[in-house]
């Protein structure tokens, strides 16, 4: 089993750039950060942009793997986003995971701040799906052509293409049935925040009720279940993973057996969301990466 960690661009660099150097020192096999314009209750602190941040992050690393946890169409539109894609498997040197996902209501801040209309549901997953076609092909394709309802583009060159082949690996976020086929189709790897739940146990249950769904999809797709990696965000639940080792040690452990073959935390933060303490990340490190490492 892999883990990875994710770190938050709300520090000045000086601050993040050892975190970041940190992560792969650990052991991480990759590291994220959220794309957004602000989150939560975060919007009023400090935010940086995600893929400035991911640039400076592949310059201080070597061999962790980087990516977007996750970018959605809410505030991107996937031509110029490409380019920026392609600029970051460059710098990388092919290190670059394109983490995407639909988007959340219109009651969340990078909606609200840009004025953007207010989507159903239906219609947030019909933009999703656009947005990873398009992406896909604009990745794949030089002088490419697409023509949606949401997005548009003509002759969009791509050269000089990615440094992965046939293109960078999408890690689609996925929790319902739609979002699910989108990511047996498109997907190098799946990752699901689960559907929460009042308990760890009722989280839990709703996890082993996506993987069977998502089973389903793979096989309507025809693709075998090894084929693609499986992520787990342990953060999504109501226990934040990195508050003991323990608590790490007991969502790792479930994870696999429910065939995870990723693990997702975030750094500890001396504040609400994520609160912890970095000895228990450094405990964490030292007594339970080795062990995944090692199965």
């Amino acid at each position: 089993m892999r883990a990875g960690i994710v770190i938050l661009p709300e520090d000045r660099w000086w601050a993040a750039e050892p975190k970041w150097r940190a992560a792969e020192e650990y052991g991480f096999d990759h590291a994220w950060t959220y794309d957004h314009l602000g989150w939560r209750s975060l919007v009023d602190g400090p935010w940086f942009s995600a893929v400035p941040t991911l640039t400076a992050a592949a310059m201080v690393t070597s061999t962790i793997r980087l990516g977007t946890f996750v970018a959605s169409p809410v505030a991107r539109h996937p031509v110029p986003f490409a380019r920026e894609l392609i600029t970051l498997d460059d710098v990388s040197d092919g290190r670059f995971v394109l983490g995407v996902g639909a988007g959340v209501d219109h009651s969340r801040y990078d909606a609200q701040v840009l004025a953007a209309p207010e989507l159903t549901a239906r219609q947030r997953a019909d933009r999703f799906t656009e947005f990873v076609e398009a992406l896909d092909g604009l990745l794949m394709t030089d002088n490419f052509d697409f023509s949606g309802e949401y997005y548009s583009a003509r002759g969009a060159r791509n050269l000089p293409g990615t440094v992965q082949r046939p293109r960078l690996p999408f890690l689609v976020a996925a929790n319902g049935p739609r979002t699910m086929t989108l990511a047996a189709r498109f997907g190098a790897g799946w990752v699901t925040t689960g559907r929460g739940g009042a308990t760890l146990d009722e989280w839990w249950a709703g996890i082993g009720e996506l993987v069977r769904t998502f089973d389903q999809r793979l096989e309507a797709a025809g693709r075998e279940p090894a084929s693609i990696q499986r992520h787990l965000s342990l953060d999504a639940a109501p226990v934040f993973s990195l508050s003991s080792v323990a608590a790490f040690r007991e969502a790792t452990e479930r994870a696999r057996e429910l065939g995870f073959t990723d693990v997702i935390a975030h750094w500890p933060r001396s504040s609400g969301p994520y609160e912890g303490h970095e000895s228990v990340l450094e405990k964490v490190v030292e007594e339970v990466l080795p062990g995944l490492k090692a199965e």
